[in-house]
């Protein structure tokens, strides 16, 4: 009679072993569902919002789940290694990141890569190719473009300041270099008269160092801002500036698709803007990440577009879909 006893609570006991595991995986012979982390460089600007919108979709059409999670200031390296490291401890299936800093961020690249965890960057660069996938702009080619339209809409001469980026971010960096090597090249009587960028790295610095530069250099001609958080900066204080009925009107080019400079380019205070695909990055990143699970093959580098827009294309189909997929 003890025997029997011994034997039915062995049963019992594995029988719950066993559901318990089959309750973890969902069901039974089935898989927990992937997890991929998305680290976006930070989290408050509306750029980021586009490639969160974008990875969500992308969740939803290949079923499985991201781990959303970056810094609060793009410029905090520590930060977003720490979330690199968070992402491995929780044992994620991939890794999409948008590095803040192509140099600080190549060690912790590396290790996910030692880990077995395909790892595909978005947006901006690292300075290593231990990666699955790049996927981005072509930065450069946003700067030319920007370059040569300040060339045409100051008819190839002037002077203009240029709000930059903090270094080391590849993204910014290969725009500008696109933007100064252009102008040297095809407009050689546009001079650059001051360059700075904001420190720390937010809309309200840039704003200042924008009022700085025109305060101290009066009859510049235009204004390139390079990115979302620069744009935004050097609109407002641009905005302040021509409120003066004697100012001179300086045409300005910003970067990338934030609400306000938007607004800005319907009622004219700036010329235009040069846009990318945040939502594109964000879809493509996570799914190339399950098609690599899948034994499928990933291109190492991908182009996800990059346009100019003025006003007048504001009504056209392709450019509204491209912005109300970020804004």
């Amino acid at each position: 009679m003890k025997n029997v006893m011994w034997v039915v609570l062995f049963v019992v006991f594995v029988g719950a072993f066993v559901g318990i595991g089959i309750l973890r995986k969902g069901g039974s012979g089935k898989q927990d569902t992937r997890r991929i982390g998305v680290i976006p460089k930070e989290t408050a600007s509306q750029y980021w919002k586009g490639v969160h919108n974008g990875a969500e979709q992308a969740a939803k059409d290949l079923g499985v789940t991201i781990l959303w999670n970056g810094a609060e200031v793009e410029t905090d390296s520590e930060r977003q290694i720490q979330i690199v490291e968070d992402m491995m401890a929780q044992k994620v299936d991939g890794i999409v990141l948008a590095s803040g800093n192509r140099k600080a961020l190549v060690p912790a690249v590396e290790k996910v890569a030692a880990r077995g965890i395909p790892c595909v960057i978005i947006d901006s660069g690292v300075d290593t190719d231990k990666y699955l996938s790049y996927m981005a702009t072509d930065n450069y080619k946003g700067g030319v473009l920007a370059a040569r339209r300040m060339g045409e809409i100051l008819a190839g001469k002037g002077k203009i300041l240029v709000v930059a980026w903090t270094p080391n971010s590849a993204s910014t960096d290969a725009r500008l270099l696109g933007f100064k090597e252009t102008l040297a090249k095809e407009f050689p009587q546009i001079e650059v008269v001051a360059s700075q960028f904001p420190n720390p790295a937010t809309m309200e610095k840039a704003r200042d160092v924008t009022q700085d530069m025109l305060t101290k250099n009066p009859g510049v001609d235009g204004i390139f801002a390079c990115n979302a958080t620069s744009a935004g900066g050097a609109l407002t204080a641009l905005q302040s500036f021509q409120q003066d009925a004697n100012a001179k009107k300086i045409k300005m080019i910003g970067f990338d698709a934030w609400p306000m400079v938007v607004e800005g380019l319907k009622k004219g205070d700036l010329d235009s803007l040069i846009i990318q695909n945040p939502y594109k990055m964000g879809y493509e990143g996570v799914k190339a990440i399950v098609e690599h699970l899948d034994g499928k093959q990933v291109p190492k580098e991908v182009d996800t577009g990059v346009e100019l827009i003025t006003a007048e294309k504001l009504n056209d189909p392709k450019i509204m879909e491209l912005l109300s997929s970020q804004i």
